[in-house]
Parts: C-alpha cells; structure tokens; sequence
C-alpha cells in the first residue's frame, strides 16, 4: 500500500544546528514534522582517509509532492560539501497520522 508519505534523513555535526535544520523544515512546510537523534558515532571513508565523527541525524516525515523542495533547501541550509540525503518511502501506518503529515506538509 504506497502512501505518498516519505522518511528524508540528513546528518549533521552538531546537536543545535540539527535542531535549527529540523524547526525550519517544519515551519517552512517542508515536513510535518522532524525527528533529531544523537548524538550517533559515524565511521566513514572521506577523501581516502577513514573518518570517525559525531553527528546527530534529522529524520523529516513530508510527501513525496514536498521531497524536491525540501531537498533543494537542505542543499542550501547543510554546511557539508556532500551532506547525506536517504529517502525512505512509508508504505503503511496510522491513516489519521499519515493524513495529518500530507496535511501539514502542504504550502499554507
């Protein structure tokens, strides 16, 4: 059963600017809302060195209609020269919950 509503990830390097990138997505209207875990140990291969950092992930719930701007604006607003971008898609769930995201993820 394909919702329309999807699950974007970023992360970042620190627990205040996860948290200003989460309140503008939503009250730009670019996610319903946003969930900020961490902080997270990652371990990574950058420029032929392996890396290891802590960031703290922003998980957006939006619709797949909202993905393109929301992708555009995180471009814009993340401060890493190739900033994670995963999309999951949610195929099932609350269909009151899942009303309530396409609903608040609409343009005012």
């Amino acid at each position: 059963m394909a919702t329309g509503i999807v699950i974007a990830q970023t992360t970042v390097d620190g627990e205040r600017r996860a948290g200003e990138l989460a309140r503008g997505a939503v009250e730009g209207r670019l996610a319903a809302c946003a969930h900020v875990d961490g902080p997270l140990t990652a371990v990574y291969r950058w420029q032929g060195s392996v890396e290891t950092a802590t960031e703290w992930r922003v998980s957006f719930k939006t619709t797949r209609d909202r993905l393109p701007a929301l992708g555009a604006w995180i471009e814009r607003e993340h401060s890493y020269e190739v900033p994670e971008w995963i999309v999951v898609a949610v195929e099932g769930g609350s269909d009151a919950y899942l009303a309530w995201v396409a609903e608040e993820s609409s343009p005012a």
